[in-house]
């Protein structure tokens, strides 16, 4: 089959409506998963230890199971207890959630890095465990932590293909619906691994400045 200019062209417009939908989902994923990745961080070193081992369990269990099943939870069973979720604000939770497990433990590690004398220090202060966190340990481990976080970015962005399971118009899901009304897959499937590099070596590019500027986590 050879290639045709034409129909590329025809079906660039979907196309690039798809990226849009693939850009949108993985921006408000990783901020979810950003968020609550710090939540997990600092829930499991609570003194609490139900709460620290409710978090740590919850952790486990998200990452011991694929996204994909997850997705699949969150679209087409919810929906039976009476929850019903729009395809990408499912896209975007079950991406934030799985991948909240993963950025706890770069939290995890830039907290570690931070010297134990900071949090004596706080203390001799008389500074609440609020005030040490905000002010003391947060502002000195994050920094070590973005290069780390914006790699997490570009894995997220490369899953998103498989938000096209529960309906979300991506990129992945446009390419496919376009290849099978018009029975012609070389234009459409070879456009979206097109797009995909692009944004992920200008995404890698932008990785590597921040490894410069902030260094590596330990």
């Amino acid at each position: 089959m050879e290639w045709d200019w034409n129909f590329t062209w025809q079906i660039m417009p979907t196309l690039l409506e798809g990226v849009k939908i693939t850009i949108i989902a993985t921006l408000l994923g990783f901020a979810l998963a950003a968020v609550l990745g710090l939540v997990i961080a600092v829930a499991r070193r609570s003194r609490h230890r139900w709460l620290a081992r409710s978090v740590s369990g919850f952790t486990e269990f998200v990452r011991g199971t694929p996204l994909l099943v997850q997705l699949y939870f969150l679209f087409y069973i919810l929906p039976e207890a009476g929850v019903t979720l729009a395809p990408l604000v499912a896209g975007v939770i079950g991406l934030g959630v799985h991948y909240a497990t993963y950025t706890a433990e770069v939290y995890r590690a830039g907290i570690d890095n931070v010297s134990r004398g900071q949090w004596e220090a706080a203390k001799a202060c008389n500074l609440s465990e609020g005030q040490t966190w905000r002010h003391i340990i947060l502002p000195q481990a994050i920094a070590p932590m973005v290069p780390a976080l914006a790699n997490y970015l570009i894995a997220m962005f490369k899953e998103t293909p498989l938000l096209s399971a529960i309906t979300v118009l991506e990129l992945m899901n446009q390419a496919r619906s376009i290849a099978n009304f018009n029975y012609r897959y070389i234009e459409p499937i070879t456009l979206v691994g097109a797009f995909f590099l692009v944004i992920s070596l200008i995404a890698v590019v932008g990785v590597r400045f921040l490894e410069r500027r902030y260094g590596k986590v330990a």
